[in-house]
């Protein structure tokens, strides 16, 4: 019976009529039925697509673990070196990245064996291999001998490190930070430094990238003393390197260098060796040098001190806050909490004033927004008095943009600003100015008042939501444009919970009655839903003993609480109880009813 194949088994079959594009496919099955999950992996780990092979890459790392030290020389390192000795490209880069998990639990023999195929992937003829090797080269040091480290893997890396490719250079750049970190100080000034001096002047600006992205890792692998013999005077010329995108890398990395410096003679490096080149970046042609810059220079103030501060440091400042792009201005403005703990605010105040007016009217309504976001801070750093002088009238302002992004954000910070400097302040401020718009002929504008006073309500308390607020909600549900009027429910709805029992049954449950009867469905959905809001809000500020006392009664009518009791009807219930709704919206009559019944059940 040799020859009778099982359904299903064949070329052929896998499509069912003959298709043999479906064989892989069939294959692939076969093998994932296989209790030994390796050799799909094994295939799926050359694949061309590079997602596919990280993937199984992925998975055999962690089936690695799970091997006893035999099985693991007995099936995953022949694996490895499959791969590793593989025809095709793909599997050796995927072999790459194999070796540091297989080595530490290897016999010594093996061990060997590994480094050698490590050492072949580091001079393979492709440069996707190379690249591969390059980039596993750190994570391979970390697991090895320190005597191999020094004998094999240090060589590797200089090989690597100046490699025809610069893709492959680059990446023996970041290798460097997890071998500096191995090495003795000797060691490391013999056998890495030369290298990374070469790296650092590579030229190839991506390479050079590199070492300024990695400068802080760099830095805190070879300590203190090489730090200030060789690193200083390469990070000086990043930070005047010809390309921008390599100054811009630098920059960002000022403040994170000048806080790992020791702290004897810290002042002293960085004031002689680092700020004469920080000056000339302030002016430098590429806004986003100037950018990376901003973002990070405030930082100095607090390791540098006051003195410094002010005399040194202010002036750059103060440059920075004119600077013709805005995202300069904007990195400014955001780390002003740097400088206020230092010298405080008020030397910066005449300078800010103008940076943040040209930011609040950019014509990018990103930038707009970003500058709504940093005015708390502004405002309880400028004080109150500053704030309503120069700054209140922006935030009005913010509440009218064409953009509804700008005034959502104007609108929360309002509700920030009230929190950092109280009720009575917005009730003489802010309050008499958002109300003052519900009469604006644009109905966007109107709906804005709606959205404050949503915010402002929980931030102002009881008093003045009743007395101020509440009167300009009620008049606005009379709006001819439907979005004010369902706007107007939604806004009841949610400051329903602050008002008192009279405000809601006398003013508001009649306004809310009445838009449940409107002729828009939306504006009716809204009030229903306030409507039932209101009404348990109420049922807990007047029967919370009586609620608790009667549960209801399972079967009972549901509309009951729906329809209104008639003259001289005692119904046993509160006035709450009687929810006038549009008698013609039976589905929405139902859930409401639903939602009271249940409510008054969980009472």
């Amino acid at each position: 019976m040799a020859g009778a194949a099982g359904p299903g088994t064949g070329p052929g079959a896998a499509g069912g009529d003959g298709d043999d594009s479906l064989y892989p496919i069939a294959v692939l099955i076969d093998e994932l039925r296989n209790e030994d999950v390796q050799p799909p992996l094994e295939s799926l780990a050359t694949v061309e697509e590079t997602v596919v092979r990280d993937k199984a890459v992925e998975s055999l790392r962690q089936i690695s673990q799970e091997h006893t030290p035999i099985a693991l020389e007995a099936h995953f390192v022949p694996l490895v070196k499959r791969l590793a000795s593989g025809d095709w490209f793909t599997s050796r880069t995927s072999a790459c990245g194999l070796f540091s998990v297989c080595y530490p639990r290897a016999s010594n023999a093996v061990k060997a064996e590994i480094r050698q195929h490590f050492r072949s992937l580091c001079s393979d003829d492709t440069p996707m291999v190379r690249r591969a090797a390059a980039s596993k080269l750190g994570e391979f040091a970390k697991v090895l001998e320190l005597d191999s480290v020094k004998s094999e893997i240090v060589p590797l890396f200089t090989n690597l490190a100046s490699d025809e490719q610069d893709s492959v250079r680059l990446l023996a750049v970041e290798a460097c930070v997890s071998i500096a970190q191995l090495l003795s100080q000797e060691d490391l000034e013999a056998l890495v430094m030369p290298t990374l001096r070469q790296a650092a002047e590579d030229k190839s600006w991506r390479v050079r990238y590199m070492v300024a992205d990695k400068f802080s890792e760099l830095q805190k692998a070879v300590g203190p003393k090489i730090t200030l013999n060789d690193l200083i005077p390469a990070f000086q010329n990043l930070l005047k390197d010809c390309e921008a995108e390599v100054r811009a890398a630098a920059a960002h990395k000022v403040k994170e260098l000048c806080e790992n410096l020791p702290p004897e003679g810290r002042e002293t490096i960085i004031m002689n060796q680092i700020l004469p080149f920080i000056k000339e970046l302030v002016s430098d042609t590429n806004q986003h040098v100037k950018s990376a810059l901003a973002s990070v220079i405030m930082g100095l103030s607090t390791i540098l001190g006051k003195e410094n501060t002010i005399e040194h440091l202010l002036p750059l400042f103060l440059a920075q806050l004119k600077d013709e792009c805005p995202e300069v201005r904007l990195n400014i403005i955001s780390n002003l909490d740097c400088v206020n703990e230092v010298i405080g605010i008020r030397q910066l105040s005449q300078s800010l004033l103008p940076a943040i007016v040209e930011l609040a009217e950019d014509a990018k309504w990103r930038v707009r927004l970003a500058i709504i976001e940093y005015m708390p801070l502004l405002a309880g750093q400028l004080g109150v008095q500053f704030f309503d002088e120069k700054l209140n009238s922006l935030c009005m302002a913010w509440l009218v943009d064409h953009v509804y992004a700008i005034r959502e954000a104007a609108t929360n910070n309002l509700m920030k600003l009230v929190k950092k400097f109280g009720t009575e302040w917005a009730q003489n401020t802010i309050v008499p100015k958002v109300l003052v718009m519900a009469g604006d002929p644009n109905y966007l504008h109107r709906m804005t008042t709606l959205f404050c006073i949503n915010v402002l309500s929980e931030a102002c308390g009881q008093e003045i939501t009743t007395k101020q607020m509440l009167p300009i909600v009620l008049k606005m549900a009379g709006d001819q444009v439907a979005n004010v009027r369902f706007n107007v429910a939604k806004s009841l709805q949610k400051i329903g919970p602050i008002l008192d029992t009279d405000a809601l049954q006398e003013e508001v449950k009649p306004v809310l009655q009445k838009l449940g009867q409107d002729e828009d469905v939306d504006v009716k959905y809204f009030a229903q839903e306030a409507l039932s809001a209101v009404a348990q809000r109420l049922r807990k500020l007047d029967f919370p003993a009586k609620d608790s006392e009667e549960p209801s009664t399972p079967g009972a009518d549901k509309n009951h609480f729906l329809r209104p009791g008639g003259p001289g009807e005692d119904t046993g219930k509160g006035p709450a109880y009687q929810l006038h709704v549009n008698t013609r919206d039976t589905l929405a009559q139902l859930e409401i009813a639903e939602l009271v019944h249940f409510s008054q059940s969980r009472d």
